[in-house]
C-alpha cells in the first residue's frame, strides 16, 4: 500500500465515523481555550475541565488574570500536573495578551508562541479549533498513531510529523484529522494495551501488521518446542 492509498483509507473512515470531532476541552472563547490548553499539558483534559469553571470564574479574562500573582492563580489549578510552573506561564501570557494584544488572543500561531508557555503545538491547537487555520497539532496521540498506523516516516520529532501530515491531508481537512488522531489514540490506540480489535484500521496499520506477525511467530516456536 502506497502512502497516497494509506492516507485515502484513512480520512474515508474517520470522515464516515467521527465527521463532526472536536476537543473534549470546555470553553467558551480564546482566552478560555488558550487556558484550558496551557493546563493540559501532561494532565488529562477531564482533569483541566474540573479545573477551568473555578479559575475562570475568579479570572474571566486576560485583564483579569494579568493582575494575579502566579501564586493566586496557582490555588486554583493546584490539582493539575506541574501546577507551578503553569501558574507562572498563565500569568505571563495574560499579561502579554494585555501589554502586546490589548487583551485578545492572535489568530497567528507564530504570534502566538511569542505568548509564554505557548509552544507550537498549543499554538496550533488554538488556532484550528477556535480560528479555524489549517495547521496540524501534534501531541503525543498524533505523533504515536501516525506512526502506528504508518501515515508517517521515520517522524523523529513532533514538526516532522507534522510536516508529513499537513503534505497529505487536505487543508480543508487538517483541523479535523488533527482531533480523529487525538480520540482514537485516546480511546482505540492507547499507547499501553491498544485495542487493535475494536480498530477500523488495523487491516492497514503498520503496527498491527507487526503485531500479528510476532505473535504468530511466538506461536510458532511455542509449537516446535512442544513437538521437540
Amino acid at each position: 500500500m502506497t502512502t497516497k492509498e494509506r492516507f485515502k483509507r484513512t480520512i474515508e473512515y474517520f470522515l464516515l465515523h467521527q465527521p463532526n470531532a472536536e476537543t473534549e476541552l470546555l470553553y467558551k472563547n480564546p482566552f478560555e481555550l488558550i487556558v484550558a490548553v496551557i493546563l493540559s499539558a501532561q494532565c488529562t483534559d477531564k482533569r483541566v475541565n474540573m479545573i477551568t469553571p473555578g479559575l475562570l470564574k475568579k479570572f474571566p479574562d486576560a485583564e483579569s488574570m494579568a493582575k494575579a500573582e502566579p501564586g493566586e492563580i496557582f490555588e486554583y489549578i493546584k490539582s493539575c500536573s506541574y501546577p507551578n510552573n503553569k501558574a507562572k506561564h498563565l500569568s505571563g501570557m495574560s499579561r502579554m495578551l494585555v501589554k502586546e494584544f490589548n487583551g485578545t488572543v492572535p489568530s497567528d500561531p507564530v504570534l502566538l508562541q511569542h505568548l509564554p508557555g505557548v509552544g507550537r503545538k498549543t499554538a496550533n491547537v488554538v488556532a484550528s479549533v477556535v480560528f479555524r487555520k489549517p495547521v496540524m497539532a501534534v501531541d503525543t496521540h498524533v505523533f504515536r498513531v501516525s506512526a502506528r498506523i504508518g501515515l508517517v516516516n521515520n517522524a523523529k520529532t513532533p514538526l516532522s510529523v507534522e510536516t508529513q501530515l499537513s503534505k497529505h491531508i487536505p487543508q480543508e481537512l487538517i483541523r479535523n484529522a488533527h482531533h480523529w488522531l487525538i480520540l482514537h489514540g485516546r480511546y482505540v490506540c492507547r499507547a499501553r494495551n491498544p485495542l487493535c480489535s475494536q480498530c477500523g484500521l488495523a487491516d492497514i496499520c503498520k503496527f498491527y501488521s507487526k503485531k500479528v506477525k510476532k505473535d504468530q511467530n511466538k506461536r510458532e516456536r511455542e509449537i516446535i518446542k512442544l513437538n521437540s
